[in-house]
């Protein structure tokens, strides 16, 4: 009880400060960013050991440098996503603009659908929640859920205010097939930490073995869905610029794990091109390679071989 009502009263607060304008929030945040950076050093063990392995051609002050940018747009980021209960759909239209959309839209006005694979870099929320708004087609976002019902709620509240449909990641496969006879377009995140039971493969991907979810492919290559990579640019504080790349256009024509280093390899240069924009405070590599093996579930590759 304590707990749940904790929860209301911390989203209560919180769809409070939503309501201030942007700029008044930007200084919030400034403030938050001195909090978890000096202060609390939030998860900084985590962020300088991800740093450190990944980037061992940098020197302390280059890893501090990157360290700290990464700390300010955490705090930002954590204020935009506050924010979103409230934008309105003009303001969000003007802060996240897409790029080669008419590649996309060739598919979606032929009745096919696209796969896009995205990654816990830039406001990743804000361009998922704006893909509603700049696509015809219907948008299935690939979520997890959160631990907490009321903070998942919440989430899902704002998430899918633009017309997205949440889909949680066990219930991806029926989402896909029941969704077959549309034009749709599903985003994956492609970075998470695959659980032990997860279908993976094992990779070389910023300097460290890395178990990488092999959903993206497996799906792409049995329905032959065009995939597209949303890279996002940070243009400056709460303006992003998110261009559609055709990493694969042709799945079923690929060789085993082809999809999977394409969208890896693209996801490791955009974290070398701008490092502070990654999420290195997630713990990424908490497993170890017990062998290189791909590992597959029955119930998924069942759901996959029914599909169409």
């Amino acid at each position: 009880m304590i707990n749940k009502a904790l929860s209301k009263a911390g989203i209560f607060l919180l769809n409070l400060l939503s309501l201030l304008p942007l700029f008044i929030l930007y200084r919030l945040a400034d403030a938050f960013y001195v909090l978890i950076f000096y202060v609390f050093g939030y998860r900084r063990k985590v962020v300088k050991e991800n740093l450190v392995n990944a980037f061992p051609e940098k020197s302390p002050a280059e890893i501090k440098a990157i360290e700290k940018r990464f700390y300010k747009f955490l705090a930002s980021l954590f204020i935009e996503v506050i924010k979103m209960k409230s934008i309105s759909k003009k303001e969000l239209n003007k802060r996240v603009v897409f790029k080669n959309v008419d590649l996309v839209e060739a598919y979606l006005k032929n009745k096919e659908s696209v796969i896009f694979c995205s990654a816990h870099f830039g406001n990743y929320e804000w361009v998922c929640m704006a893909i509603g708004l700049a696509f015809s087609g219907e948008h299935y976002p690939i979520y997890k859920p959160l631990s907490s019902d009321a903070f998942d709620n919440w989430f899902l509240d704002m998430r899918s205010r633009f017309g997205n449909h949440m889909v949680s990641m066990r219930q991806t496969l029926r989402a896909i097939q029941a969704s077959k006879n549309e034009a749709t377009m599903f985003t994956f995140g492609s970075d998470q930490a695959p659980s032990k039971d997860d279908s993976t493969y094992w990779t070389t991907f910023l300097n460290q073995e890395s178990a990488i979810q092999l959903g993206v492919e497996k799906i792409a290559k049995k329905t032959n869905r065009p995939v597209f990579y949303l890279k996002i640019n940070t243009i400056k504080r709460g303006y992003y610029e998110v261009d559609c790349v055709p990493i694969c256009l042709n799945p079923t024509e690929t060789a085993e794990f082809e999809i999977t280093e394409m969208h890896t390899r693209f996801l490791e240069d955009m974290i070398k091109e701008a490092p502070a924009y990654w999420l290195w405070s997630h713990r990424r590599w908490k497993y170890k390679p017990e062998s290189k093996i791909s590992k597959t579930l029955k119930e998924d590759q069942n759901m996959i071989d029914a599909m169409a």
